[in-house]
């Protein structure tokens, strides 16, 4: 098949190409907005998404509103080229996960000794594949910390690479992502994963996508900012929002502020810019 490169995606339904695309690939924020604002055209048949975690309620929404046929959730970064895992996503999936490795690659979710993590239990992803990079081109000390030695290989030169997100090992044999593990926080002594607020938040029927960081005020205090976006057509209170998530959530880890926003900020590759999201109007 041809290859073709549209640099904005929501420019696909005036595309020429767009009666020829049968597969498109992206993240989950610009597939949704895609959705949101033009639609998908019925020539699509597979969605590949990835570079951020992905809400089951897009993927419901891509099989019941569109022509799609298969939704896949990829994950790797670049330095595995350019995936490590996959997951065929079905509409009535309660859990998405990132799947299992893809072929010629092993994951291990590790403590902090490096130690195999059970399963259930967090760790950090590390990634050894036939498509690991070499390093960092004239960055010899990111190289060494980022691409170590393997423990679980006796071939010379192995080496794993430190992804720096989290992860788990589910009881099937699928990987559960849970974020980055510089976004996992401690606030008021308790360490939060940001990831795990984001995905109890998107839970509500009425919220498309949401993001959650951690802001400072002039008194160097902490609070957790939970931005959203909704669906078409939907209303919701703060206050209802609030009482979803303190069902679902302890209360150290219930949010301070909640911000509605019509879209979430991009970058120029289609991923959330936490750098771009406004300050709250906290009362």
């Amino acid at each position: 098949g041809k290859v073709i490169v549209i640099e904005n995606l929501l420019h696909l339904q005036t595309s020429v190409a767009a009666q020829k695309v049968t597969l498109i690939n992206t993240v989950p924020s610009a597939i949704a907005e895609l959705l949101r604002i033009n639609g998908i055209p019925a020539c699509v048949r597979t969605i590949n998404l990835a570079g951020e975690a992905l809400p089951r309620k897009l993927v419901q929404q891509l099989y019941q509103k569109t022509s799609v046929q298969n939704v896949f959730n990829l994950y790797g970064p670049s330095e595995d080229t350019t995936y490590s895992t996959f997951s065929l996503v079905n509409a009535e999936d309660n859990l998405i996960t990132i799947g299992r490795p893809i072929a010629n690659t092993q994951i291990y979710i590790l403590d902090s000794q490096l130690q195999l993590s059970p399963i259930g239990i967090p760790g950090e992803v590390y990634l050894c594949s036939n498509g690991l990079a070499r390093g960092y081109l004239n960055r010899p000390t990111l190289t060494a910390e980022k691409f170590i030695p393997n423990p679980f290989s006796h071939k010379i030169g192995a080496r794993l690479y430190k992804t720096g997100d989290l992860a788990r090992y589910l009881p099937d044999g699928n990987i559960e992502f849970l974020g980055r593990i510089d976004h996992q926080v401690k606030i008021r002594g308790f360490r939060i994963e940001l990831g795990e607020i984001e995905a109890a938040i998107n839970q509500h029927p009425s919220v498309s996508m949401s993001v959650v960081v951690v802001r400072q005020d002039e008194a160097a205090n902490q609070s957790l900012v939970a931005y959203i976006t909704l669906y078409p057509e939907q209303i919701v209170t703060i206050a209802e929002l609030r009482r979803f998530l303190e069902s679902k959530l302890p209360n150290y880890m219930v949010i301070t502020a909640i911000v509605v926003l019509e879209a979430l900020p991009l970058t120029p590759n289609g991923k959330i810019d936490r750098r771009a999201l406004p300050a709250p109007n906290v009362t």
